[in-house]
């Protein structure tokens, strides 16, 4: 059974950054695509960003429009873990933040088969 548990999460000023990391124990995940998803009150779980086997002998990354730029998502897989570094953030991207694993890596919550459990972040002005 794979667990993903997410850390880092808080409270940070306008322009501030926070990185999150989610570890994943019960399976080695370096097959699987891992990604970031996000929801806001009242509003459907959102993708954020997503690391997946590109082939060759690198990932690849996708993020959604509204963080390119200012959010990296970087995986170790020595250490099991993936990780969000999100920077210039703004009040818009306050959510709760949730790490998924799954073989597909689309940019939908039904291409993912493993969830955590989601941390806060919130940005103040």
């Amino acid at each position: 059974q794979v667990q993903l548990v997410e850390s880092g999460g808080g409270l940070v000023q306008t322009g501030g950054s926070l990185r999150l990391s989610c570890a994943a124990s019960g399976r080695t995940l370096n097959n699987y695509a891992m990604g970031w998803f996000r929801q806001a009150p009242e509003n459907e779980r959102g993708f954020v960003a997503t690391t997946r086997w590109g082939g060759g002998r690198s990932y690849s990354a996708d993020y959604s429009d509204s963080v390119k730029g200012r959010f990296t998502i970087y995986r170790d897989n020595a250490k099991n873990a993936v990780y969000l570094q999100m920077n210039s953030l703004k009040s818009e991207d306050t959510a709760v933040y949730f790490c998924a694993a799954g073989l597909s890596g689309g940019i939908r919550a039904i291409d993912y088969d493993y969830w955590g459990q989601g941390t806060q972040v919130t940005v103040s002005s």
